[in-house]
């Protein structure tokens, strides 16, 4: 014979989880668990091609909204003037297709940075030259 609890699970606080009353559903999940499945939704979107693409002036407003609520909250980093330098230089040798980006991208080490002007295998060589 059926027990009259049959079909009742996770009734009263014995099966709750600490994040949800029900211990049920998505926002009970453990939060790595929710990023998987969201991000295999995001993957669907972008195959079936119905996921929204940000337009450079889009994600230009959505980064300084968040920049500005981090300031907000007080959690934004405070770059130093040599983090700054450093953060710079490498955002332009990747948007330029400097030796370092092309180097991560094969997966080889990055060659030692030169001084300013000088371009790794300068020596020797004429401005007209292609390389």
């Amino acid at each position: 014979m059926a027990s009259s609890n049959q079909g009742k699970q996770g009734g009263g606080k014995q099966g709750a989880s600490p994040r949800g009353t029900s211990g049920r559903g998505f926002a009970s999940m453990d939060p790595q668990r929710q990023r998987e499945i969201a991000s295999q939704g995001g993957k669907a979107a972008h195959e079936k091609g119905t996921a929204h693409e940000f337009t450079s002036e889009e994600a230009r407003q959505a980064g300084s909204k968040g920049g500005q609520a981090a300031h907000e909250k007080g959690t934004a980093h405070e770059f130093d003037s040599e983090e700054a330098r450093e953060a710079g230089r490498k955002g332009g040798q990747a948007s330029h297709g400097g030796a370092g980006s092309r180097a991560k991208q094969a997966g080889q080490p990055s060659p030692p940075a030169t001084p300013a002007g000088k371009q790794a295998g300068d020596a020797g060589e004429s401005q007209g030259e292609a390389r």
